[in-house]
């Protein structure tokens, strides 16, 4: 009980920053609404490949797009642990009785907003542009719950790096080391099949690839399709480890100070 009214507290804090600078949602979807469009136009042709299970690139794109936003707004997550460190911010938690878990949860758990908020906006672009989704409100609404499942678990991991490294710029290289891999060894841009055996191979262990697997079968062909839960259970349990993980690495940041 204790846990969740501290979450509840640091979760208000979070919001509160967010509320301040509402502008860095529309920002931040700069780059995920180029991919879109520009990578929608250019590679439109890739739908003609045999093989290839829907005839509209845009439609099969829009779900690697979403969890590829998701997924790069978790990884940045520690930056803001560099600067309440820097601040001596954590250092007043760590001295507080506040329970270790909810100062993590706390931190993550407002991505769920922000993911919300961004999701909409790019399915609705992808819609004005030709994106067909026989998924409906229904398969949107899984694509969000995995694309944050996904981005708590990679922002977890972010805040437990941030609390090891200290440093933004170590920070910024270990985020950029973590998530580019996991988002080319995926199916966001290219149906999995039709990749090389060693991509296919490693995408079954990845995280970014059940978020992106499950969201694109939802929203298009039903929230209820083969597939979906499996591959959201899989995203409840990294998200968790992912947490516990990074709750671990408070002891680590304690000791060095």
């Amino acid at each position: 009980m204790k846990t969740l009214r501290h979450t509840l507290h640091l979760t208000v804090r979070q919001v509160r920053n967010f509320l301040r600078q509402p502008w860095y949602v529309v920002l931040s979807l700069a780059q995920p609404i180029i991919y879109l469009l520009l990578f929608g136009a250019l590679f439109k042709k890739v739908v003609e490949i045999p093989g290839f299970t829907t005839n509209s690139y845009i439609t099969f794109l829009t779900p690697g797009i979403v969890v590829m936003s998701a997924m790069f707004a978790g990884g940045w997550s520690g930056m803001g642990v560099i600067d309440d460190l820097n601040r001596g911010v954590m250092d007043r938690l760590l001295v507080a009785p506040t329970s270790r878990g909810a100062i993590m949860l706390g931190r993550v758990t407002p991505q769920v907003l922000t993911i919300l908020i961004q999701t909409a906006i790019i399915v609705g672009l992808a819609l004005l542009v030709g994106g067909r989704f026989a998924g409906g409100p229904a398969g949107a609404a899984v694509l969000i719950v995995v694309s944050a499942l996904l981005s708590i678990g990679v922002a977890s991991l972010s805040n437990g790096v941030a609390l090891l490294l200290r440093k933004e710029e170590s920070v910024i290289a270990a985020v950029n080391l973590m998530l580019l891999p996991l988002l080319f060894l995926s199916s966001a841009f290219l149906q999995q099949n039709l990749a090389p055996q060693w991509i296919q191979d490693f995408a079954k262990y990845n995280p970014a690839n059940w978020a992106i697997t499950a969201g694109r079968t939802a929203l298009m062909n039903g929230a209820s399709s083969s597939g979906v839960m499996k591959n959201t259970l899989y995203l409840v349990v990294f998200a968790v480890v992912c947490t516990w993980l990074a709750t671990r690495a408070f002891r680590s940041y304690q000791r060095s100070v």
